[in-house]
């Protein structure tokens, strides 16, 4: 357990310093969440296109609301042969030639770019190639079909949510002024954030006793709390954004927590101008915070399956359900459920 570090100063104090702290902190640059890219062998990817494999179906996964890469009704190899009356045929999960849908952009090449990617649209997708071999002296002139099948998933990044943690050095568990303290500290950082649409959620603190070598006893408060992108009003933040407003909600998020990494960061170095003796202060370099990854109903992780893309939320299967926010898509007890992306079962 680290020793109380700091300077110290009274609860009303210690918030006003804070106050001062972020007043006039703007947004600090985050981190904009990225996706894993889709990760191919080699052999099957070039410049964005996806090559079949006669031999193995090939996993694709497509951001939900975004393009898919281009796939290729043929092996690396071949497309860099000449074919004699190459004909191409891709049909689609529900059965049907593809060439009468809408949502696909199919090319004579055999090529195919399925638009604006939902998740009713994951499945297999399977094409065949047919082409002459020109005779020889032994053999006559014939036709070739080859078929190639590909699996293509929806994705979504994951939500994310962090976990923040801080100790406070305080006179004894009894103190009247921890709870006071406490919500000060909530409402501070809230207001840091609120312009974000972002709150603190599940926070909560308790008070332990603690002996160190060095302090001997002494009372601590735990705290703990969540930096969560849904408070209210995100809804109305989300309509502003185009299509999909995910990157936009984990961006707010990974602002919202520099800002709270900021403040623990200096409140060392703030209160060390207060001289008055405490009877709470801050435990010096104790806050600490961690992601908490969370997919939107009809997703999951699954690294075993979908290894090509371990750190998404993947549609769920058929014969699987997420009804929430969890990570994972559960098995359903009823085998009619043969739907992706199923939110109940």
């Amino acid at each position: 357990m680290a020793g109380a570090g700091g300077s110290r100063c009274p609860p009303g104090r210690l918030l006003r310093a804070l106050a001062l702290l972020v007043t006039g902190l703007g947004a600090l640059s985050g981190v904009r969440a990225v996706p894993q890219q889709e990760q191919y062998p080699v052999d099957l990817m070039r410049h964005n296109y996806i090559y079949g494999d006669s031999k193995h179906e090939v996993n694709v996964y497509v951001k939900v609301s975004s393009n898919s890469p281009v796939l290729v009704c043929m092996n690396l190899a071949l497309s860099q042969e000449e074919l004699i009356d190459p004909k191409y045929l891709w049909i689609g999960p529900n059965g049907k030639k593809l060439k009468e849908e809408k949502h696909v952009e199919l090319e004579e090449t055999g090529k195919l770019i399925l638009m604006d990617f939902k998740e009713w649209m994951s499945g297999a997708y399977t094409c065949t190639l047919f082409h002459k071999i020109m005779p020889t002296i032994r053999q006559e002139g014939r036709e070739k079909a080859e078929t190639y099948r590909f699996m293509v998933y929806a994705y979504r990044e994951a939500d994310h949510t962090y976990q923040g943690f801080a100790h406070f050095v305080t006179k004894t568990c009894e103190l009247a002024a921890n709870e006071e303290f406490f919500e000060k500290l909530k409402k501070m950082l809230n207001d840091l954030i609120s312009d974000l649409t972002c709150h603190l959620a599940e926070s909560s603190y308790r008070c332990h006793y603690i002996r160190t070598p060095e302090q001997g006893l002494q009372h601590e408060l735990f705290v703990s709390f969540q930096v969560n992108p849904f408070a209210p009003g995100w809804e109305e933040v989300c309509h502003q954004a185009p299509s999909d407003c995910q990157d936009v909600t984990n961006m707010r998020v990974h602002k919202a927590r520099d800002r709270i990494q900021e403040v623990f960061k200096k409140m060392t170095s703030v209160l060390a101008e207060f001289e008055t003796v405490p009877s709470i202060h801050y435990v010096d370099k104790s806050f600490s915070v961690f992601p908490i990854d969370s997919c939107r109903p009809g997703f999951g992780k699954n690294n075993l399956t979908h290894r090509l893309c371990a750190n998404c939320c993947v549609v769920c299967e058929p014969g699987t359900y997420s009804p929430n926010n969890d990570v994972t898509c559960q098995i359903c007890a009823k085998p009619e459920v043969q739907k992706y992306g199923a939110r109940h079962c």
